[in-house]
């Protein structure tokens, strides 16, 4: 029981309403003014400042590119979300998960945008195309992120008295506690090899994958854990079976920051689609009598 409140109150001191409220302040209040500095960046490099001049970013390149900065720290809080829904079950955190790859993936379209190949066949240029997938990818993964919260509310509710799902509930909430503290190291190690790339190239490669390559590959071996630890508190084969199901779409989702071109949306994608069918049948199996479709 000591166990159990020691844990409550540390998750409580890091996940509290309070500290989230003065977490999404300070993250708005630096997106706006990171946005600002991104732009002043961008105009002392087209006003041709000795210091960005040969700077080869291509965040540097356009006043639209500048919403690339907002948006990734948007991205830093709704990590700690998904942290925070950790705990609660294997559903919302998977749902979270899909609303950050959709934010990367408009981050991306946003960065890309400015590099459109305007002139002369514009249709067969390859950035082009990849651009227009990557527009069409992301509306599609709109709709399966719908679908999937749409057919989440149909999940059987369990009364939070069980003392089984107490325990269960306290070890996801050890779990989410020491992936908070990796993320929190990772993060800073990437930060650190972007600046320093960032000093010795002036630009840095495949920059939409900084951090959260990393991100992804702990939230797998995260997921694992929380699998390994569920068998302790049911035998329900649909349950085990879903949630297995959840880390193979984790998985896909991690190998497209691998992947190029039209390969990347098509693996986000397909990952998306396949949590959305788990979850269809794993509802349709919990809840027979009602219709399947979400």
């Amino acid at each position: 029981m000591e166990y159990k409140e020691s844990v409550n109150k540390i998750f409580l001191l890091v996940f509290g309403d309070k500290v989230r409220k003065r977490l999404e302040y300070i993250i708005l209040g630096l997106a706006g003014l990171g946005f600002l500095v991104h732009l002043l960046l961008i105009f002392l490099k087209l006003w041709d400042f000795e210091i960005l001049s040969n700077n080869q970013s291509v965040l540097l390149n356009d006043p639209i590119t500048a919403i690339y900065t907002p948006f990734s720290l948007i991205l830093i809080y709704e990590v700690y979300l998904l942290v925070f829904y950790l705990p609660r079950s294997f559903t919302s955190c998977v749902s979270k998960q899909f609303e950050i790859i959709s934010l990367i993936v408009i981050r991306k379209i946003f960065k890309d945008i400015p590099l459109m190949d305007l002139q002369g066949d514009w249709h067969l240029s390859q950035h082009n195309l990849e651009l227009m997938v990557d527009l069409l990818g992301f509306l599609i993964l709109f709709l399966l992120i719908f679908l999937f919260n749409k057919g989440k509310k149909r999940l059987p509710k369990r009364t939070v008295t069980d003392p089984k799902l107490k325990s269960f509930i306290s070890s996801k909430k050890v779990v989410s506690l020491v992936l908070l503290t990796l993320l929190i190291g990772t993060s800073t190690l990437s930060i650190s090899n972007w600046l320093i790339d960032l000093y010795k190239d002036g630009y840095v490669k495949n920059i939409d994958n900084v951090f959260f390559n990393q991100f992804f590959t702990l939230l797998i071996l995260t997921d694992v854990i929380i699998l390994l630890i569920s068998f302790r508190y049911t035998e329900e084969y649909s349950k085990l079976i879903r949630n297995t199901g959840f880390i193979i779409s984790t998985i896909l989702i991690r190998l497209s920051f691998s992947a190029d071109g039209f390969l990347s949306i098509i693996l986000i994608l397909t990952g998306v689609s396949f949590a959305l069918l788990i979850l269809i049948i794993y509802n349709a199996i919990e809840n027979p009598k009602l219709d399947s479709t979400v």
